[in-house]
């Protein structure tokens, strides 16, 4: 398959969303919790308070032994799912749960194992069964992603790849063409985690993806996530890129707070939001 520039069948629900966000606001907000933390239904009734507090766009992260991305507040919550015997079906039983209470575009955050182990076609089917928008895959590379590309164009499904500051100008363009909904700009490099400061590599990084076609290309804008836990970070990151991305700061929340903790975190955090 040529990954240079994948067909998009379908209007991405992500896109539209994050389109929309920039009409009315300054930019989208996305919030990400794991599955199964605390539990299973307290982790559904955790997503719908993001979306009833502001959030545009949830991110459900997969609970996986190995999360070499992930900082601790998020590897201890996706343990403590493991640990109350989390199962990958789980995932789309959330995703179901939420869809019927609030309507907001789900995309899951999954190592790329997972997604093999449980068969492409089967993971794909089974997400737009659920209502899913699509998955953020961090650790797939589009030159090696040609399955799930064409899998989630039959079934269109939106596909979130990662750019890094290290990454290539030929890097950050493949990753243009062939995300739909946004790429995931790593402001940071290492593990996830709020920061005072979100780095300044970030600016940088979204004017590089802009100038290798991004508001031509598949995707449409550029999230920014790992670091940010304030408005002011929200605000901050909305001046140049589309959308916000908020993990460790909501997860936090909800070991410490439960669900009305968690709800607490992103009204405020959507504050950010209305900073033009």
């Amino acid at each position: 398959m040529n990954t240079e520039q994948a067909t998009a069948p379908t209007t991405s629900p992500v896109g539209t969303i994050i389109q929309r966000a920039n009409a009315e606001h300054a930019g989208a907000l996305i919030g990400y919790l794991p599955v199964g933390f605390p539990t299973l239904e307290a982790s559904i009734d955790a997503a719908v308070a993001l979306v009833e507090n502001g959030v545009d766009i949830l991110e459900l992260g997969l609970p996986y032994s190995d999360p070499v991305m992930d900082g601790p507040v998020i590897q201890q919550a996706t343990q403590t799912a493991l640990d109350n015997g989390f199962r990958l079906s789980d995932a789309f039983t959330a995703v179901e749960a939420i869809r019927a209470r609030v309507d907001a575009p789900i995309l899951l955050m999954t190592y790329y194992n997972p997604v093999v182990q449980y068969g492409i076609e089967r993971f794909a089917t089974d997400l737009v069964s659920a209502g899913g928008a699509g998955l953020i895959t961090p650790d797939l590379t589009v030159d090696s992603g040609a399955e799930w590309i064409e899998a989630s164009d039959r079934h269109g499904l939106d596909r979130v790849f990662l750019a890094a500051p290290t990454s290539t100008d030929e890097r950050l363009h493949l990753a243009v063409d062939n995300s739909r909904g946004f790429v995931y700009v790593v402001s940071t490099m290492g593990v996830t985690g709020a920061r005072g400061d979100v780095d300044a590599a970030a600016r940088t990084l979204v004017d590089r993806l802009r100038a290798n076609g991004l508001d031509a290309g598949g995707a449409t804008g550029a999230c920014v996530g790992i670091g940010i836990s304030t408005a002011d970070q929200v605000a901050e990151v909305l001046e140049y890129a589309d959308g916000a991305i908020v993990g460790s700061a909501l997860v936090r929340a909800l070991s410490d707070d439960g669900v009305a903790g968690v709800a607490r975190v992103a009204s405020a955090l959507s504050v950010g939001t209305n900073r033009r």
